[in-house]
């Protein structure tokens, strides 16, 4: 039994590999968004995070307006950009900016969350209100400002007017779901480190779905971990890097993404083991015929409209395999 067709996606947090620099770093994530644009992935989106030595997903406009440069085709946007830090015609001059260099290509995925802990949140804030709850209003003035000149008010985002850049909402929580209904957009739920409430949030959104100019239908990504290799065994062991990198979450630290290891019971508690896991509970994980069972039991059961992928591989040769032998799966070959 075949999977139907399913476009796929890459969402990169841009981690550094132990032993790299941050230019290294950046340098890998332009080269594999070239190579899944060669392998036909419809988006490729770049994530926010700050404070986070491991991570160089910073000033995301910048990365994402570095791999337009350096691709052809391939949609690029933010997974997300975390509208508390920002304001709103900041962030829509940005991509109004790029859409009008790169038409077409750019998106633009919308999170309430900071993207970090509070004391950076604070340092990045731009009131002392709390901005988080002015997301829903926040998104809107955004569809506005890309909207036509008839609708603006008197401050407008110059380039901006007009380019109707797409907005996705994020989510890891029901909240968001609710919010992508009601506004007729498009729904990413961030499976990939918080699917405890995926099911429910992917009820609500299908359930309460309103629609509108940019939307006549719901359209439901979901972001999981894939780790794909030639042998089950050979996905396990690759998989260690993501354990290793949730296993820093959980406790705080600050490792870069490391080697993989034989045996992860050396290095984490029950406890640990328990809580990395229920973080990363929705994964993909094995030969091309594994994942190819997956991947159908999972839509079987969702039938999303999109899969993001995340993977988190050490080696950048068996992370680009990966891509494709899922890319293979989810053109149902």
């Amino acid at each position: 039994m075949s999977t139907n067709p399913i476009p796929v996606s890459v969402l990169n947090l841009v981690p550094i590999r132990i032993g790299q620099t941050p230019k290294q770093a950046i340098e890998a994530m332009v080269e594999l968004a070239q190579e899944v644009e060669k392998m036909g992935y419809k988006r490729y989106w770049i994530a926010e995070h700050h404070n986070t030595p491991t991570l160089v997903s910073s000033a995301t406009s910048i990365l994402i307006k570095h791999t337009l440069e350096n691709t052809e085709r391939i949609l690029v946007g933010s997974g997300g950009i975390m509208l508390p830090n920002h304001a709103p015609l900041v962030v829509a001059e940005q991509f109004g900016t790029m859409a009008t260099i790169y038409p077409d290509r750019i998106e633009l995925g919308l999170g309430r969350a900071p993207g970090t802990d509070m004391m950076t949140a604070n340092a990045l804030r731009r009131s002392k209100n709390d901005s988080v709850f002015t997301f829903p209003e926040d998104v809107q003035t955004l569809l506005t400002y890309f909207g036509p000149q008839d609708q603006q008010s008197y401050v407008k985002a110059f380039p901006g007017v007009g380019t109707n850049v797409p907005i996705y909402i994020l989510g890891s929580s029901t909240d968001s779901a609710y919010l992508a209904a009601s506004l007729g957009l498009p729904y990413v739920f961030a499976s990939h480190f918080a699917p405890r409430f995926m099911e429910e949030a992917i009820s609500i959104y299908r359930e309460r779905f309103q629609p509108s100019q940019y939307l006549d239908k719901p359209y439901m990504i979901v972001c999981l971990n894939v780790i794909a290799a030639e042998t089950d065994h050979e996905a396990e062991k690759l998989s260690t890097t993501m354990q290793q990198f949730f296993l820093n979450v959980v406790r705080g630290s600050q490792n870069p993404l490391l080697p993989p290891v034989e045996n992860m019971d050396e290095l984490w508690s029950p406890m640990e083991k328990e809580m990395a896991e229920s973080m990363s509970s929705v994964t993909l994980l094995g030969s091309k015929k594994t994942i190819h069972q997956k991947l159908l039991a999972f839509q079987e059961k969702y039938n999303v409209d999109e899969i993001m992928a995340v993977s988190y591989i050490f080696d950048p040769d068996k992370q680009k395999r990966s891509y494709e032998i899922f890319k293979e799966v989810a053109d149902g070959k």
